[in-house]
């Protein structure tokens, strides 16, 4: 089959049903798994799709409603994930205030934070503990536990931050797109979320390549109201439209 036509063959497949992994595309297109990805790097760096591990989605946004547990977030992209939460704890200085959301890379933060004088409130019980073996002072707003995410949520934890004036704050995230903006499944986490924003000198979205292009229910900010924090952007347009430090 010539390269043509395999490229067509994966852009057809794609239009389709958004993504493809690896082993899937080989066999529709018999050929091996270096060729295939010599296909999918070719076509991502012309920009005609995203390039993933494992696999490849389509360009555009694409809608979710379903949100993995702690347990299975936390083997997703984990050296991407750990990259960008090594960044992130660069960026804390002494004398900082911060917000710490709940989520798998922003837990992966606190291992790199550095011993400097810095007071943390967090809605994830996870950080709280792991920050205080570190040393750090920590503050916990009340709230409702959320199972999934294992966060504080609820209209009594949005009263509580509401009072604070952070001087950083680091947040997770399920969705970034031109349209959605910054989004999460959870209409509750995300006014945690919108709070935490707007009461924050600095705003960064800690999120891997996997999140772009995804739009979830609730949007917590525009894309103009944080800086992205990511490993690598597969479609570079974001450059173009808002804050993005890409890491690896």
């Amino acid at each position: 089959m010539l390269t043509e036509e395999r490229h067509s063959i994966i852009l057809d497949v794609l239009a389709h049903q958004r993504s493809a992994n690896l082993s899937e595309l080989c066999a529709l297109l018999d050929a091996s798994e270096s060729t295939v990805r010599r296909d999918l790097a070719v076509l991502s760096e012309n920009g005609m799709l995203i390039k993933v591990r494992g696999g490849a989605m389509a360009l555009g946004d694409s809608y979710t409603e379903f949100e993995s547990n702690v347990e299975e977030k936390s083997n997703m992209f984990v050296e991407e994930k750990i990259a960008i939460a090594h960044y992130a704890a660069s960026l804390i200085d002494d004398g900082d205030f911060i917000f710490l959301d709940a989520g798998t890379t922003t837990e992966k933060m606190i291992e790199f934070i550095p011993s400097k004088s810095v007071t943390f409130v967090t809605n994830a019980f996870i950080n709280a503990k792991r920050l205080a073996q570190r040393g750090f002072k920590v503050i916990i707003p009340g709230g409702e536990i959320k199972a999934s995410t294992e966060a504080i949520i609820g209209a009594e934890t949005v009263a509580a931050l509401s009072r604070y004036n952070f001087t950083k704050c680091f947040m997770g995230v399920n969705g970034i797109s031109t349209r959605g903006g910054y989004s999460t499944p959870d209409t509750s986490e995300a006014a945690v979320k919108s709070t935490v924003i707007a009461h924050s000198k600095e705003v960064f979205v800690l999120g891997d390549h996997s999140k772009f292009g995804k739009i979830t229910a609730s949007k917590f900010a525009e894309l103009k109201e944080g800086s992205a924090i990511t490993d690598k952007l597969s479609d570079k347009k974001y450059l173009n439209i808002m804050s993005v430090k890409e890491v690896l």
